[in-house]
């Protein structure tokens, strides 16, 4: 028997920004809890943003996110014995989650420099449209492409 879903929690806005995006990026870096180190890196790296691009950090964080956000993912669904990866629609709620993450994890991926700095590079490459993130969201395009023949199977 499965269990009820799970209550989306109210996410509060970042105290220095205003801004629930950031918020979400700010607990999305943070690790074993330390908020504060978290919202150092996050204020860095917009100040970085804000060095190189000359525009608002905000402004090139929303812009950034939407250009990573997904708009379709392949999800696997078993028919009689075999699976099939099956393209689907992403919710709103993860799409967010998962541009977040691709950004985060790209920036991570960056070995050898500050976590700041390199978050900065990320969210500035996906803002002009290049960098890991936006190529994984290709790559979760190009998969859900490849499979569209299996469309009809969605349920």
């Amino acid at each position: 028997m499965r269990r009820r879903r799970a209550e989306v929690r109210e996410v509060s806005p970042d105290p220095i920004y205003g801004d629930i995006m950031v918020a979400k990026l700010i607990n999305r870096i943070m690790w074993d809890g330390k908020k504060a180190v978290a919202q150092k890196i996050v204020c860095r790296a917009f100040d970085v943003i804000k060095e190189k691009s000359g525009k608002d950090p905000l402004e090139v964080f929303h812009k950034a996110l939407e250009n990573v956000r997904p708009i379709l993912e392949v999800r696997p669904r078993r028919v009689g014995g075999a699976t099939y990866q099956i393209p689907v629609e992403v919710q709103e709620p993860r799409k967010t989650s998962l541009a977040l993450r691709w950004i985060i994890g790209a920036a991570r991926s960056k070995k050898g420099r500050p976590v700041h700095i390199s978050l900065a590079e990320e969210i500035l490459a996906a803002y002009q449209g290049t960098g890991a993130s936006v190529k994984k969201r290709e790559d979760v395009h190009k998969m859900a492409e490849a499979n569209r023949a299996f469309a009809h199977l969605r349920w």
